[in-house]
């Protein structure tokens, strides 16, 4: 099922929607599969679906008028908008883990990526850039990447 970028709208089977108007999955229910170790339902190719249809709809949000789209709004105030609302999440993700509640925790994060796809389509970017730079990545121990990126 395609996913909507807009608060209300539906991505899978969890709901952008939460509480007082925050973006999160509605009901507060954790999809089935997604407890595993990796924390994934299905393949990584299937999320990566997700993320790309979720990207598509909201580069199809850019030329939505500011009061019939969330993306839309957020894009016209700009990137000190775009960028606190992922600071909000940050915070909020930060919350999520410290109080140790698991489908609160999933919530955040979605709303923390959900951001930062905002962010990335307003530079013409997307999560294929993302996931390349992954698995370009991938293999890596953390302190090879770290001591890479420090001589470039």
């Amino acid at each position: 099922m395609a996913g909507t970028a807009e608060p209300g709208g539906t991505a899978g089977s969890a709901s952008l929607t939460g509480p007082a108007g925050s973006t999160g999955p509605a009901g507060s229910s954790v999809p089935a599969g997604s407890t595993s170790p990796a924390g994934a339902a299905g393949s990584a190719g299937a999320g990566a679906d997700v993320l790309a249809r979720l990207a598509a709809t909201i580069e199809a949000r850019k030329r939505a008028t500011a009061d019939a789209s969330y993306v839309a709004s957020l894009l016209k105030k700009g990137d000190n908008a775009i960028l606190k609302k992922i600071g909000e999440e940050a915070t909020e993700t930060v919350m999520a883990a410290k109080d140790g509640d698991k489908i609160a925790l999933v919530g955040e994060v979605a709303d923390l990526w959900f951001h930062c796809l905002v962010l990335l389509a307003s530079r013409d970017l997307g999560p294929g850039d993302v996931l390349a730079e992954l698995e370009r990545r991938e293999g890596l121990s953390g302190l090879q990447e770290k001591a890479q990126r420090t001589k470039s």
